[in-house]
């Protein structure tokens, strides 16, 4: 068992001694036109991990698998000429949305300030 013990030990101590060596690292310069290019790629790889984008393609029959093995194989400037398109497309909805929630908020609070009663859930504060 004395034995045993004097092994643990050596071992702790050794590993415990290795944790305080510097380990080698690398580092470069990364330009930007490589880094714009890198997070553009990405940038359409993650659109086409939603559940509705993914849908709407099984819709016309592609295969997702298909999707991302073509989007991979894209160069830098494919894949920025297809980041741009995807920016110069209009927005589906969102400002429709946004504008019936502030619709929303501003007849809440004029209800709740009692100004109003367009709402029959609140009762005004006066």
């Amino acid at each position: 068992m004395n034995k045993m013990r004097r092994f643990i030990v050596s071992v702790l101590v050794i590993s415990i001694a290795g944790l305080g060596l510097p380990l080698p690292s690398q580092a470069a310069i990364v330009g930007t036109d490589a880094a714009l290019a890198a997070a553009q790629g990405d940038r359409v790889a993650t659109l086409l991990d939603r559940a509705d984008v993914r849908a709407q393609l099984e819709a016309h029959g592609v295969r997702p698998a298909d999707v991302k093995a073509r989007i991979a194989a894209l160069t830098d400037e494919e894949a920025a000429q297809l980041a741009g398109q995807i920016d110069s497309l209009p927005a589906g909805g969102e400002g429709i949305i946004g504008a019936l929630l502030i619709i929303f908020l501003v007849l809440l609070i004029t209800d709740l300030l009692g100004l109003t009663k367009v709402f029959s859930f609140t009762r005004p504060v006066r």
